[in-house]
């Protein structure tokens, strides 16, 4: 195993302490090379991962989310359930004041799809 996979495997998300948490701020993050395989047929599926927030405590130490990300790669998993993974993991670890994630999936089959999840504390999620 190469120490990259190694990595991959071990990932686990990461929180730091917010350096300004008596401001709003938002912190947008773009991954564009997010892969799972398709539950069903076992195909690749290609999405950009959006996620933006406005911390409360804690920000996500972005190697950890990007190790996290890539530890996607091999599961079988539908675009749904990835997305709400992601950000299910998320909220819990940072308690944010809000969070969206978005999964925007490259068309297979001539079918786009496109999950929003949005949530926080200031939205009631």
């Amino acid at each position: 195993m190469r120490y990259g996979e190694r990595e991959i495997e071990e990932a686990r998300l990461e929180a730091w302490d917010n350096p300004s948490p008596e401001r709003d701020y938002e912190v947008s993050i773009t991954f564009a090379e997010f892969t799972c395989l398709c539950p069903r047929s076992g195909y690749p599926d290609f999405a950009t991962i959006r996620i933006t927030y406005i911390p409360d405590r804690r920000i996500v130490e972005l190697k950890s989310l990007k190790l996290y990300l890539n530890s996607f790669r091999n599961l079988h998993i539908s675009h749904e359930e990835a997305t709400n993974r992601i950000y299910k993991e998320l909220e819990d670890l940072l308690s944010p004041r809000r969070l969206e994630v978005v999964g925007d999936f490259n068309p297979r089959g001539n079918v786009k799809t496109v999950i929003r999840i949005t949530g926080g504390s200031e939205s009631g999620g």
